[in-house]
């Protein structure tokens, strides 16, 4: 806060890239699953926080919890144990008392929680209602290989038509791992498979898991952003290495997505304010699981000239581009390529082409301020000498004033105005007096 009252230009940044975010969600059915453990972390009242900002917002808001640390320690003062067979549990009559009363515990906690609102902060006073039903309609697991895992379930029906009532309602919906027979028999479910039958049950636009430790990361220990649902299928199936609950998490979210639901995310829980920082600003800190293109490279389009305009107009008035008027760029939007990454244009580069001389110019080359140095600026111009050469072109060019350094850095040689194209001599701007850069593709 203190940041915000010193250089308010920062606070107006955020909120202004946020905007659009507050925006789209508002309305949107979202289903946030966390485990047990975050339940008794110190981070959970800011938690409830941020989901009752969530709620003031807008966001349809499905919670679903589990309850492994308090299972656990009932299971500890009755002197039980769950036993395990080829990773499921075996929930026996002993188990279920346990499980009854630490989930059911626990779901009386959560709904007290809040619906005392978010005390000592600035959504103090925000009072959500809360709804828990007998939304999860279970079967048996079954018995597998001899094994007769009793009271262990699977969803066999979500009640979709009940939740999105309590939904239009304008509560909160709150969802346990139990679920309900037509028998009246109880079963204990696994919590991200709850969260995801719910979320494809819904049509839901979002399906968060707010995951234990940072979630997934790759063999260099770097935070995996985005991933498609496919490939998160192949990472479980072959990645050993994986802690058993992102492997869960991470195939629930790729069957949700294989289902319907449109974006998944896992969210390391830890992290101050990580539901808001994964759903209002444009990198996020999880990892995304979706079938769209969240960031890709495609040739440009008539409705890309304004977010090409708002890239490239800071840099024209620094003097770095030569300044292109809007009827100009409109005329010759084929020659340009952008690189959009969700819905906003953060690179672009235009491609003018001499067939006869096999050369092309490589103009208007700019980045996002926020990703000049992610790699991005060299994965695109890698792009775009890769389109020059399916062209048949040998040769690329550029004139700068400014970029000098980094082109010669990217193999470009230094050349006179007299090596360029006839043609293009006779537009070079000697007032400018950009200089030249070529280089063999």
């Amino acid at each position: 806060m203190q940041t915000t009252r010193t250089d308010p230009t920062l606070f107006v940044n955020w909120f202004r890239h946020a905007a659009p975010y507050i925006h789209a969600h508002r309305g949107r059915t979202f289903v946030i699953a966390f485990g047990g453990e975050a339940v008794t972390g110190e981070q959970f009242p800011r938690l409830l926080h941020d989901i009752a900002l969530l709620h003031s917002l807008g966001i349809r808001l499905v919670l679903v919890h589990g309850a492994r640390p308090q299972i656990a320690e009932q299971l500890r003062q009755r002197d039980a144990e769950i036993k395990t067979v080829a990773g499921h549990p075996v929930i026996d009559p002993d188990a279920l008392l346990s499980v009854k009363e630490a989930v059911g515990s626990l779901r009386v906690e959560i709904e007290a929680l809040l619906s005392m609102g978010a005390p000592n902060s600035p959504m103090e006073g925000a009072r959500l209602r809360v709804a828990s039903g007998n939304f999860v309609t279970a079967r048996p697991f079954g018995v597998r290989d001899g094994v007769d895992y009793q009271n262990n379930g699977e969803v066999r029906r979500i009640d979709a038509e009940g939740i999105r009532g309590r939904l239009d309602s304008g509560a909160v919906v709150l969802v346990s791992p139990l679920g309900y027979s037509i028998t009246g028999d109880v079963f204990h479910l696994a919590p991200d498979e709850v969260a995801r039958s719910v979320a494809v049950a819904l049509g839901a636009d979002k399906l968060v898991f707010l995951v234990e430790g940072r979630g997934l990361i790759d063999s260099r220990k770097r935070l995996v952003h985005q991933i498609t649902p496919q490939a998160a299928e192949t990472l479980v199936k072959k990645q050993r290495k994986l802690p058993t609950d992102v492997k869960t998490q991470l195939r629930a979210a790729a069957q949700a997505c294989a289902q319907g639901v449109r974006r998944a995310h896992l969210v390391g829980r830890e992290t101050e304010g990580a539901l808001l920082l994964e759903l209002f600003t444009r990198d996020g800190n999880g990892t995304m699981v979706t079938a769209e293109t969240y960031e890709g490279t495609r040739p440009a389009r008539l409705a890309d000239v304004g977010g090409i305009l708002n890239l490239i107009r800071p840099l024209e008035v620094e003097g770095v581009l030569v300044r292109r008027p809007r009827k100009l760029l409109e005329t010759e939007i084929d020659k340009f390529t952008v690189v959009e990454r969700d819905g906003m244009i953060i690179a672009t580069a235009a491609l003018y082409p001499m067939m006869d001389e096999k050369i092309a110019e490589l103009a208007c080359v700019a980045v996002h301020p926020d990703y000049r140095r992610t790699g991005r600026g060299d994965a695109f111009l890698e792009y775009m000498e890769g389109h020059a050469l399916e062209m048949g072109l040998k040769r690329l060019f550029v004139l700068t004033t400014h970029a000098a350094h980094w082109f010669l850095e990217r193999g470009f040689e230094k050349a006179e105005v007299s090596d360029l194209p006839v043609p293009r001599q006779q537009l070079y701007n000697r007032q400018r007096n950009s200089k030249v850069f070529i280089k063999d593709l």
